[in-house]
């Protein structure tokens, strides 16, 4: 008798959820059909679809590669899928809520796949497998979804997904019961290597890179295992080598050789290390630019059709992008350059106000008993004369002081006051005393205006052209 309200209970749930999948093709998903195209492009390589496939992934570059393997029993590439999120930094999940997405090597079960996914299509990696385990890693539900979403997933555009997960199943179908994922920081290129040589992370990427390096020399699935809390490939039960992969261990040994030469090389004309700092993971360029073209709403509608308005997951921060730090050895911050003294010889005070950045000053006038007219009208008649707009030279300046008049300041005192014109207007001798202001005398010519005709020159005996010095604005005359 209570199995009726049980089979009652059961029946409303699966009519409320098929309501509330209707617009999502209900569980009707999971048979998703594979793509006319791809189908095209795997007739090209001489694929069939349920040939077993193998998943790269890497986050620096965003880009996501389905590898299937061909008629040779070796993988090829099939295609590469830009990302459209993943959230947290490069370097590997440790902990629940660290929004990492993982990095390792991780295998992809029929029990994983997700055909009712709030992301339209989901499947989970395997996080965390028997490496994260050994490192006492927590987290779990680590998936590769739709939605262009990421809290520590893999997040691909609705139309992409649907690809990916039909390949899976069609794989899964055709007998390969784990298909692995190989989710690495970035392409293990001698360059990616050489500016992350320092990154804390690097150890781990090594040790990955063996696994990554075996698949590459020999387009075979490496095989995964954990040894003294490493990843080991290719080994025994008992973490020995494999002597049936004797050939790939080899050929893998020679590329790391190579990439390390590379690498030596990239670093000895000067490549700098550094480390990448993100606001909150990235994003293919390609979506990128329809956010930045059409906001979240507009990639969300593009990218994330049928999921369930889950919303792209801080935009700002994937339009910010990464900020590139440079490091030391130690993996800390480089500190900025220190500026340095161009010479550590004595200088006299008119040298160095010779090398200071030129600066208008108004001169300082003291207040001594004026000089004698024939000394002030060679004194005018110098500074209205014009002069290169160049900074007066050291024997410029003794010149300038041996004519001065009687009765002025000492060397010294005159020499610590010297302050050059700026190297903009024309640089003149520096008045050394000048009287009190006096009214104009009659006949003194009046100032020239900015391109007036040169008037003609005045005679000998009106020293009061001096005035014009006065009157203009960079060098008014001021009581001390």
């Amino acid at each position: 008798m209570r199995l009726l309200p049980v089979s009652l209970a059961l029946a409303l749930s699966l009519t409320l959820a098929a309501c509330e999948e209707s617009r999502y093709r209900g569980n009707a998903r999971h048979d998703i059909p594979i793509p006319p195209q791809v189908h095209a492009l795997m007739s090209e390589k001489s694929m069939s679809q349920r040939d077993p496939i193998l998943i790269r992934s890497f986050k620096k570059e965003s880009e996501l590669e389905i590898w299937k393997m061909g008629r040779s029993g070796r993988y090829e590439l099939l295609k590469t899928y830009p990302m459209c999120r993943w959230s947290g930094q490069l370097g590997p999940k440790k902990r629940e809520g660290d929004r990492q997405a993982p990095e390792g090597f991780y295998t992809i079960t029929p029990a994983q796949m997700n055909p009712n996914s709030a992301f339209y299509l989901s499947f989970n990696m395997g996080y965390p497998n028997a490496f994260d385990r050994a490192h006492n890693r927590t987290g779990a539900h680590l998936m590769v979804h739709g939605a262009c979403s990421s809290s520590g997933c893999y997040s691909m555009s609705d139309d992409q997904i649907a690809e990916i997960y039909a390949l899976v199943r069609e794989a899964h179908n055709g007998g390969q019961q784990g298909v692995q994922m190989q989710a690495l920081p970035f392409r293990m290129t001698a360059e990616n290597l050489a500016r992350h040589r320092y990154d804390q992370h690097m150890p781990f990427w090594k040790n990955i890179k063996e696994g990554a390096d075996m698949f590459e020399v020999a387009r075979l699935a490496p095989k995964v295992s954990v040894c003294q809390a490493r990843y080991a490939f290719n080994r025994t039960e008992d973490c020995r080598e494999d002597p049936d992969a004797a050939q790939i261990a080899t050929a893998a040994a020679e590329k790391r050789r190579q990439d390390e030469a590379q690498v030596a090389a990239l670093v000895a004309k000067g490549t700098p290390a550094v480390r990448l700092v993100y606001q909150d993971g990235g994003q293919h360029q390609k979506f990128t630019e329809v956010l930045m073209a059409n906001g979240p709403d507009g990639l969300e509608q593009k990218a994330a059709w049928g999921s369930r308005s889950v919303g792209v997951s801080r935009p700002d921060a994937v339009i910010a992008g990464p900020q590139e730090i440079a490091i030391d050895a130690t993996g800390r911050a480089r500190a900025p350059a220190e500026p340095t003294l161009a010479s550590a010889a004595p200088v006299t005070p008119v040298a160095a106000s010779a090398m200071a950045t030129p600066r208008v000053t108004p001169p300082a006038v003291a207040r001594t008993t004026p000089a004698a007219p024939g000394a002030g009208s060679s004194t005018v008649a110098r500074i209205a004369a014009p002069v290169a707009p160049s900074v007066p030279s050291a024997s410029a300046a003794a010149s300038t002081v041996a004519t001065a008049a009687p009765e002025q300041p000492s060397v010294l005192q005159r020499v610590l006051s010297f302050n050059p014109f700026a190297a903009s207007a024309p640089a003149a001798a520096p008045v050394q005393a000048a009287p009190e202001p006096q009214p104009a005398r009659p006949g003194a010519a009046p100032r020239r205006a900015e391109g007036q005709s040169k008037p003609a020159p005045p005679q000998a005996s009106a020293p009061a052209r001096g005035v014009t010095v006065a009157q203009r604005p960079q060098a008014a005359a001021t009581a001390d």
